[in-house]
């Protein structure tokens, strides 16, 4: 069930509830809130726009506005010019001067003036009066080209003389007696604009002053908004961090509507990790421990009163382990439905409980201690009542169990026991607020008493049955005298000793004497034998010879045909001889460590099935089969004719003592680094008392006269001094009549070791080229010399 529970408690976060009050949730407001970041800086920036857009349609509106004033304007202008053409087109039209009488001037608007302009150019008539002076092209700025263009320029926008803008239409009379001007000034028609810019100024002014109290309140709202969701997270994350310092965690538990809110400190302390708003009634009363009552006899309780709540349970955490929680609680009517909760505080006290089984625990294990130790002990408190006592303490106060009762005071418990007879007392040492001394009791026994104040004012006191030890002091000074008279004694045997120290280092400097004169000898002896086996050797050679020679009788027949198989003998003595002379010689090179290997990699089948052709004739000529099995390729670095020595010595032991029809095994395997040849025959076997004389120069199982086999005894020790050499090693295992089972261990090739090789090589190299140069200094010198 815990499972299941801490699989419906772990998903997501929570985000609808604080401290167990529920927020207003639905789908409008879910959507709202997760756009309410947006529109925080969505309205403004609407609002922005929406002014600009405003401010941009205004700014056209007025820019059409005056440029439709224009082209109105022009229009009538135009319109003008014509009808004022065609009003002065006789000749006595075009004499007055008093434009008011023939055209329609009460039409003109403000800024309109009409102009008479003769053939030179002059201005005969103006409208309004006054009208000015001069000349046409003087009325205007210099430069203008209607005054020579004329009617063919059409509406055209010029210049005054005067100053200012206007627009000029002129028209030809058709009588030719001049034309007729049209001057419409632009400052009423830009004044006009300036009013209504000046109103729409105003216009936006007040929407934009609105619009920004909008938004600024609307801002100001949000700030509001987002700095009370600021305050409320801070509160909570604070409180959660309280509460999840001091192991504790809050609970909202609506009893109506039987669901329950946990804080995240609450979710932390139990290990799970908040899914649910709001938990079950049925979820958390799950968790609970049975023996710790449940939820439903709790509900019953509170219906019936208004009673608090402090309760301990064990409630189960997501590792499926048991907790002790302590629970303090009471009633909250709720003012907004009326709704009773029951709002509270869960602590762990898991350690509490733990440490008040522990101190129990200790309590007990320090009263049995106490009972257990041989010593009368007591413990007073500060106020001198009894806080702990032994039977020890019990029996020698004569006290019964019940009158040595914690919490009683020292007169009461003391004046119901008695004090031992005491025949003498021995004060003792007082170091602060500790004393110890030593009492004789009339029956004999001696009690040392150590009493010492506690740190809280009481005071522990310890009687300790010392008789033995007084005995032994006693026995102790009867054993002093014999002391020192055993002194004096080996005070005599010392000096005897160091005579015999004397002795026995003058018998050391001859033993080592003795072990420098044998290992002169033993390096004598393999030197001699190395000049013997050569000594030997060169007679031996030609002994053979001329055995071969008779053999063969190149000079003529030897006349019996007895003298070739004595010639035959003599060659086979002479071979066997040779070899234990070669063993002999080889092993004495080994002792004096004058054998150079030149390892390389070598291929071990190949290497074991030459050693096999050697021996094959002999192991067929006694029926005797050779079974080769490698696992895979195995290679090892070695000296290639080493490793042939140690292969054909012990193949060929193998197949020499193993009886007809026999079998001989060769199993190979690599581990670790080296290569593992096993070497098995159906032999005679060997002894136990004779397989550790193996391998050791000279060494055979069988004796001088009981001998059936030929043998120097040397090519054991040859093969594992060998092996040695390679670093790798060589044991045999046998059985007297089963056979014999030898192990040879040599290293495989690897990069360090194939290095290492390399290096020796260098060295050897730069060795002989610095023999060779010192030789060939000493033959210049001795050149020179000559």
């Amino acid at each position: 069930m815990s499972g299941a529970v801490s699989a419906s408690l772990s998903a997501r976060a929570r985000a609808d509830t604080i401290l167990g009050i529920q927020r207003t949730t639905g789908t409008a407001q879910a959507r709202l809130m997760r756009a309410e970041t947006w529109l925080r800086y969505a309205l403004p920036a609407l609002l922005v726009v929406f002014m600009l857009t405003l401010l941009g349609v205004a700014i056209l509106q007025m820019r059409g506005r005056h440029e439709q004033a224009m082209h109105v304007a022009t229009r009538e202008v135009e319109a003008f010019a014509r009808l004022a053409a065609l009003s002065l087109s006789n000749e006595a039209a075009a004499s007055e001067t008093r434009l008011e009488r023939v055209l329609p001037v009460h039409l003109l608007p403000a800024g309109r003036e009409v102009l008479v302009i003769g053939p030179t150019g002059r201005i005969r008539a103006a409208y309004p009066q006054p009208g000015p002076a001069g000349t046409f092209a003087g009325y205007l700025a210099e430069g203008e080209p209607i005054v020579m263009l004329g009617e063919s320029a059409g509406p055209m926008r010029v210049n005054l003389q005067a100053g200012g803008q206007a627009v000029v239409v002129t028209r030809r009379l058709s009588d030719g007696s001049g034309e007729v001007a049209v001057v419409q000034k632009f400052e009423p028609f830009v004044a006009d604009w300036w009013r209504a810019f000046g109103h729409h100024a105003i216009s936006l002014s007040a929407i934009g002053l609105v619009l920004a109290g909008m938004a600024t309140a609307y801002i100001l709202q949000t700030q509001r908004a987002q700095a009370a969701d600021e305050v409320c997270e801070l509160v909570k994350q604070r409180l959660d961090t309280a509460l999840g310092r001091g192991r504790c965690g809050l609970w909202d538990w609506d009893i109506a509507r039987g669901t329950i809110f946990w804080s995240d400190s609450m979710y932390a302390l139990l290990g799970y990790t908040p899914e649910k708003d709001l938990l079950s009634f049925g979820d958390v009363n799950a968790l609970l421990h049975s023996e710790d009552g449940d939820l439903y006899s709790l509900a019953r309780h509170l219906a019936a009163s208004h009673a608090t709540v402090d309760h301990e349970f064990r409630i189960r955490n997501a590792s499926g382990e048991w907790i002790w929680l302590r629970t303090r609680a009471e009633i909250v009517e709720d003012a907004a439905d009326g709704s009773r909760h029951l709002v509270g505080i869960a602590m762990d006290v898991t350690e509490q409980r733990r440490l008040a089984e522990f101190t129990a625990t200790a309590d007990m294990r320090l009263r049995d201690a106490v009972e257990a130790i041989s010593e009368a002990f007591v413990l007073w408190d500060a106020g001198n009542r009894l806080v702990l006592c032994n039977s020890k303490f019990r029996d020698l106060h004569a006290l019964a169990s019940e009158d040595a009762v914690p919490g009683r005071r020292y007169d009461e418990v003391m004046g119901q026991g008695a004090l031992p007879p005491v025949r003498r007392g021995i004060p003792g040492a007082e170091r602060g607020t500790s004393r110890t001394f030593e009492v004789e009791l009339t029956d004999g026994r001696w009690l040392q008493v150590s009493e010492r104040r506690t740190k809280d004012g009481g005071y522990v006191s310890v009687g300790t049955d010392i008789t033995n030890l007084k005995r032994h002091q006693e026995q102790l000074v009867a054993s002093e005298r014999e002391l020192i008279g055993t002194v004096k004694d080996l005070k005599r045997s010392r000096r005897t000793l160091e005579t015999q120290t004397q002795q026995l280092a003058d018998l050391a400097e001859r033993h080592l004497d003795q072990k420098a004169r044998a290992e002169i000898a033993n390096q004598a002896k393999s030197e001699f034998l190395a000049n013997m086996s050569h000594e030997l050797r060169t007679p031996l050679n030609a002994i053979m010879g001329f055995a071969e020679l008779m053999e063969s009788e190149v000079y003529g027949a030897l006349g019996s045909p007895r003298y070739a198989d004595y010639c035959r003998d003599i060659q086979q003595s002479g071979t066997y001889l040779l070899s234990v002379i070669d063993d002999i010689l080889h092993m004495s090179r080994i002792e004096a460590k004058r054998v150079k290997l030149v390892r390389r990699t070598i291929d071990l089948d190949t290497a074991i099935a030459s050693a096999v052709t050697l021996v094959a004739k002999e192991a067929s000529s006694k029926s005797v089969s050779i079974d080769i099995e490698l696992a895979g390729t195995l290679n090892v670095l070695a000296d290639e004719r080493a490793l042939q020595q140690i292969l054909l010595n012990i193949i060929q032991n193998a197949v020499k003592f193993t009886p007809e029809g026999g079998r001989v095994a060769l199993r190979g395997r690599s581990c670790n680094g080296f290569a593992h040849l096993f070497i098995g025959d159906t032999g005679i076997g060997i002894p136990k008392a004779a397989i550790s004389k193996l391998g050791r120069p000279f060494e055979q199982v069988e004796t001088n006269l009981t001998r059936s086999y030929k043998g120097s005894g040397l090519g054991l020790a040859i093969a594992r001094s060998t092996a040695e050499l390679h670093g790798g090693s060589l044991r045999i295992r046998s059985e007297e009549g089963v056979g014999t089972l030898v192990l040879v261990r040599l290293p495989m090739p690897t990069p360090d070791r194939l290095a290492e090789v390399g290096r020796e090589a260098e060295r050897d190299t730069l060795t002989a080229i610095g023999e060779l140069a010192g030789a060939t200094r000493a033959r210049v010198d001795t050149i020179a010399a000559l």
